[in-house]
């Protein structure tokens, strides 16, 4: 289980992260990203020692999609300032049952974090301890029973989109932990981080990474670009 490169230069790499890995290590053990990462740096280019490769984001474990990590603590310290100021723009596509046949919409809700749960909550007010969530959506393509919905966040909160999805009675496919009626074969989720883009931290390009689809039924059943 090999992440696909999608970039890489002397700052910055960029991968397709596949459903059920890791970004950062935890009390599993199981092997990393960032870890996978680093014995590919090491082999390619004959690195002696350590390799530094700093995480700039995450990605939860049963997703997918584009993630970013910075190969010079300059790159590091420049990306986490991208990211903490919102000049990241992403894009994630996700299953969900039919619904929101009114589009695009906007939802808007106060999350609060249970780090015991590992989980989210999502609100309709503000309450103590709570951050304000904020995502765009709309539908790309329509099965008969799933909607491929494209998702912009406008803020980056702890299980965002899971929750806020959630709370609107259309939970992402196979994601037990936020009320989807059955797991998926893999373990996995329907969501994917499709798309990232901002200007690089050195050479001031603008850089857009788009991660392939993975190979799951839904995912295949609908023709991408």
């Amino acid at each position: 289980m090999n992440p696909e490169i999608l970039y890489e230069d002397n700052h910055l790499i960029a991968v397709n992260k596949p459903i059920g890995m890791l970004v950062q290590g935890d009390q599993t053990g199981d092997t990393p990203l960032v870890d996978h990462l680093k014995v590919y740096i090491k082999e390619k280019y004959n690195k002696p020692g350590k390799v530094f490769l700093g995480v700039v984001h995450r990605l939860d474990r049963p997703t997918s999609g584009v993630v970013v990590m910075a190969r010079t603590s300059k790159a590091l310290q420049r990306m986490n300032r991208l990211f903490a100021d919102r000049d990241v723009e992403k894009k994630y596509w996700a299953w969900i049952e039919k619904g929101f046949q009114q589009h695009p919409i906007t939802l808007e809700h106060w999350l609060i974090r249970n780090s015991k749960q590992n989980k989210s909550w999502a609100y309709d007010k503000e309450l103590p301890d709570s951050k304000k969530a904020i995502l765009h959506l709309s539908i790309k393509h329509q099965l008969d029973r799933y909607n491929l919905v494209e998702i912009e966040l406008e803020t980056g909160r702890h299980h965002q989109i899971r929750s806020q999805l959630s709370k609107v009675g259309y939970p992402i496919k196979g994601d037990l932990k936020y009320g989807a009626k059955r797991s998926n074969p893999d373990g996995g989720i329907d969501l994917h981080a499709r798309q990232l883009s901002f200007i690089h931290p050195v050479s001031n390009k603008k850089l857009i990474f788009c991660a392939p689809v993975p190979k799951g039924p839904l995912w295949q059943a609908v023709p991408f670009d």
